[in-house]
């Protein structure tokens, strides 16, 4: 995994996304859904409706990256719709980019 500055902050888009959309769409998807500012250089996390496939964008200062992960098998764990604006820590990440399907792994997970 790429090791993240200090300060960031990963930000979880709850439900579904349209995994077709690219960085502007999605970036655009961060300003309407979750009111934050795309290019602040925190990671916003999308998962597509089956779950397996997720897409992570992120301005690191010098462009826009666009990180895109599919399992094999099984699916990314993720919160509801109900949960709102949902944070996780880099740690968090970690483990759910490993695929991890244990709820114990995304437990504390902020609602903001």
């Amino acid at each position: 995994m790429i090791p993240l500055p200090t300060g960031v902050r990963v930000w979880l888009a709850t439900g579904y996304t349209d995994m077709r959309k690219g960085f502007p769409s999605l970036a655009l998807q961060v300003q309407e859904i979750l009111h934050r500012d795309p290019l602040s250089g925190h990671l916003f996390c999308f998962r597509g409706r089956r779950g397996n496939l997720l897409k992570v964008i992120w301005h690191d200062g010098q462009g826009a990256c666009l990180f895109t992960k599919r399992l094999e098998r099984g699916c990314f764990l993720w919160p509801s719709p109900a949960d709102g604006v949902v944070t996780i820590s880099s740690a968090q990440l970690g483990y759910l980019l490993s695929g991890t399907s244990s709820a114990s792994t995304i437990r504390g997970v902020g609602t903001r």
